[in-house]
């Protein structure tokens, strides 16, 4: 109750002045950190020790890093709503190095992370966007006159936590497709140890952000899978959430993309949704704020699975996922019966001597079954006599 009437406590003087600082409506703040609670399946009152730590936590220094990917992270994690990236993020943590929204370049930049892993040693956050090439000695990936490889191992070297954002940096992603000319590499793999995966192309900005609070209000990340993702967001399949799964249970399927079962929004089994077999939020909270359909399924496009080792760049698009709970079986009907037509004279006629045939075909095996019982019978009579003379 005490933790709950603090929370509430809407007058605080430390709130007063976050609502300052962010120029954020208290409410909304409020909110938010309920949100996140609930998010990560947090019990009651996590929310109060949430917003106490953003309100009066120290911001943690982040060194953000960049090597073979499209930035495509860092854009989706720009086009957060709720709140927006600048009002919160980036007054929650003190983002130091960021090669795209930092003003600094060259050498201003090399300079400011080092000045921030000085003086936050041991204490900062790496977060790596992007795989990291390691063929022929890590010559395809250089900032700043440093090759990718040395420098995500000196930047890990003092932090405090490492976050691999995206599926390029989990686990190799897009660029690690074969041949792999480059040997792309996840950031657990050239730092040898695990490290918190945020997979996906790109990953949903609030599993990231959820990660971060959680960090910043309990000094840890929250649990995570075999995978390093937490599973509050990659416990479950896209298919258990996922809004046409009613339509795959009772087996309706679009067979092409622009049918009638697509139009009508069934299941994409068929066309290669990779949603029965790949561990994501997706199908839950959606994209850009647009609404929960805002995803690749809700748009009428099968999931390829991009959050998924194994899965996303490696097997086709429009392959048929493995299904890792339940199998549909193959005799659903399809979704556009063909007419039935009156038999034409013709098919009637090679109908009826198909049926005659193969009338006259049992007549002969009845005949030769029954021949051949009588055989056997025959048979046994006569080895019945001649056990009884041999008596």
């Amino acid at each position: 109750m005490e933790r709950n009437q603090v929370f509430f406590d809407e007058n605080r003087e430390s709130l007063n002045q976050l609502e300052k600082r962010l120029d954020l409506g208290r409410r909304e703040f409020l909110q938010f950190c309920s949100t996140v609670a609930a998010t990560m399946g947090l019990p009651a009152g996590a929310e109060a020790a949430i917003a106490k730590a953003v309100e009066t936590a120290k911001r943690p220094s982040v060194i953000w890093l960049h090597f073979q990917e499209c930035t495509g992270c860092s854009e989706s994690l720009l086009r957060a709503e709720h709140p927006t990236l600048e009002k919160l993020i980036l007054d929650v943590i003190s983002l130091d190095y960021h090669e795209t929204l930092m003003a600094a370049a060259g050498h201003q930049a090399e300079a400011a992370r080092k000045d921030a892993m000085k003086a936050n040693k041991g204490k900062y956050i790496l977060v790596v966007e992007g795989a990291i090439p390691v063929k022929d000695d890590g010559i395809y990936c250089k900032i700043g006159g440093k090759k990718a490889i040395n420098l995500v191992k000196e930047c890990a070297a003092d932090a405090a936590a490492v976050i691999a954002i995206g599926s390029c940096a989990s686990w190799g992603g897009m660029p690690s497709t074969d041949p792999n000319p480059t040997g792309a590499s996840s950031v657990a793999e050239v730092l040898g140890k695990p490290v918190v995966t945020i997979p996906g192309c790109p990953p949903n900005p609030y599993n990231f952000l959820a990660t971060v609070v959680h960090f910043l209000t309990f000094g840890k990340f929250p649990e995570v899978d075999k995978l390093g993702r937490p599973k509050f967001a990659y416990g479950r399949l896209i298919h258990e959430n996922c809004e046409r799964r009613a339509h795959f249970d009772a087996g309706r399927f679009a067979m092409e993309f622009g049918d009638a079962g697509h139009r009508q929004g069934y299941c994409l089994y068929k066309l290669g949704c990779k949603g029965p077999e790949t561990y994501a939020n997706c199908s839950a909270i959606g994209f850009g704020d647009a609404g929960e359909n805002n995803w690749p399924v809700g748009c009428g496009h099968p999931c390829i699975g991009c959050s998924e080792k194994g899965v996303g760049f490696t097997k086709p698009i429009h392959q048929v996922a493995k299904m890792l709970n339940v199998t549909p079986p193959l005799q659903y009907p399809r979704i556009v019966e063909e007419q039935g037509k009156a038999a034409s004279f013709a098919s009637a006629a090679a109908v009826a001597a198909i049926a005659g045939a193969a009338a006259g075909a049992a007549v002969m095996l009845t005949r030769n079954l029954g021949l051949s019982h009588a055989a056997q019978e025959a048979k046994k009579a006569d080895s019945d006599s001649a056990g009884k003379e041999k008596v």
